[in-house]
């Protein structure tokens, strides 16, 4: 097709600025527009071909106003080396990504049905609805689309809590735009961009052993069995929950976590102490639930009698038996293994929190010959 125009340099002593021409026909007549700048001539051109394709040459005539407006418009790309056709192309594909889009909330609400369909964790699945409900509060109607890297980070920074806790916090945002991305409610990833906060390395809490026995004494037989499982195997605490008795074999010496039960859906086995034996020992049944019902107030009950419940680290019983179990066997990959966890993440967090000393007097933790409710410290306290 014969473009309706036709542009080329202009040079004229009296109009220096000037410096391209574009000339074409309106209405039988021969026309002609003078711009400062190649990118201006071209942009005044695809609307003449636009025009043109529509109404022919004949039509080809523009109002003074959407001229001046046209070179306004390509004065202004011109500096980032685009013009009028890129502007509109970038503004209808925005326009396109928001009409796919949905709301914030409805993103949130999907996500965490398709968390549910995958057999996610009720704890996973319930924390990471939490979290995002909590985004939701300020920007559940929202489009995904519309959201930017940057008010993310705002949003984040906003947050009244600790470095980890923000982290966490992100990381959750990431798996909600990341399932965004891929349904195509928006372009981009924005929540990728965004700043990962810089949380200072703490060591996690454990027990000492006096602490631990205190607790192993306050301990009712229905609750033992847990807090020995969890200080003496580490298992986590949703694993113990889902733990049978019949998954305990003191023959074999092994505890089986499944993988239908594990955080990791990992089948693994984690051998049986011998003073984790010594425990489970008078108390083992064949089969049947490992934790009792009200496991929760029931430890509580424990800690209080043992003087722990208050300041109790997060996840103490666990965190302990891996700092505890890494100075005894020196032995990452191994406690990896038996904690399902990777073998950087037990050294990142294990190595070297207790002495050699400490971790011996823990794995002598063992019942009295004369009480099951006393604990003997087979060396001092």
């Amino acid at each position: 097709m014969k473009l309706p125009f036709r542009i080329r340099p202009y040079d004229d002593d009296d109009r220096p600025a000037l410096k391209f021409i574009v000339t074409y026909r309106q209405a039988g007549k021969r026309k002609r527009r003078f711009f400062t700048s190649k990118k201006e001539a071209e942009s005044f051109g695809q609307l003449l071909k636009v025009e043109f394709q529509n109404h022919g040459s004949e039509g080809v005539a523009f109002p003074s106003s959407l001229r001046v407006m046209a070179g306004e418009c390509a004065a202004i790309l011109a500096p980032f080396g685009k013009t009028i056709r890129d502007a509109t192309a970038f503004y209808v594909t925005h326009l396109h990504q928001e009409e796919n889009s949905v709301s914030v909330a409805a993103a949130v609400a999907e996500l965490i049905r398709l968390k549910e369909a995958a057999h996610k964790s009720p704890r996973y699945v319930n924390d990471l609805g939490l979290r995002l409900g909590r985004f939701c509060k300020s920007h559940g109607e929202r489009t995904v689309a519309s959201i930017t890297a940057k008010e993310l980070d705002e949003w984040l920074t906003g947050l009244a809590v600790a470095p980890g806790t923000r982290n966490t916090f992100r990381r959750d945002i990431r798996t909600l735009f990341s399932f965004c991305e891929r349904r195509g409610y928006c372009a981009s990833d924005p929540a990728k961009h965004t700043e990962r906060a810089s949380a200072v390395d703490t060591p996690p809490g454990i027990l000492t052993p006096t602490q631990l026995a205190a607790l192993l004494t306050a301990s009712t037989e229905d609750v033992l069995p847990v807090v020995a499982i969890s200080a003496f195997a580490g298992l986590r605490s949703a694993e113990i929950e889902k733990l049978d008795w019949s998954e305990v074999n003191l023959f074999s010496g092994f505890i089986e976590v499944t993988a239908a039960k594990s955080k990791t859906k990992k089948r693994r086995l984690v051998p049986i102490a011998g003073n984790l034996a010594s425990w489970l020992q008078p108390i083992s049944k064949v089969a049947g639930p490992v934790a009792p019902v009200g496991l929760r107030k029931r430890l509580d009950a424990a800690k209080r009698q043992a003087g722990l419940l208050d300041g109790w680290p997060q996840n103490a019983l666990r965190h302990s038996y891996g700092s505890y179990r890494l100075a005894q066997c020196a032995d990452a990959a191994r406690v990896s293994l038996e904690m399902g966890n990777s073998p950087q993440m037990v050294f990142a967090h294990y190595r070297e929190l207790v002495k050699p000393s400490d971790a011996e007097r823990y794995w002598q933790i063992i019942p009295s010959k004369q009480s099951r409710k006393l604990i003997k410290l087979t060396s001092a306290a």
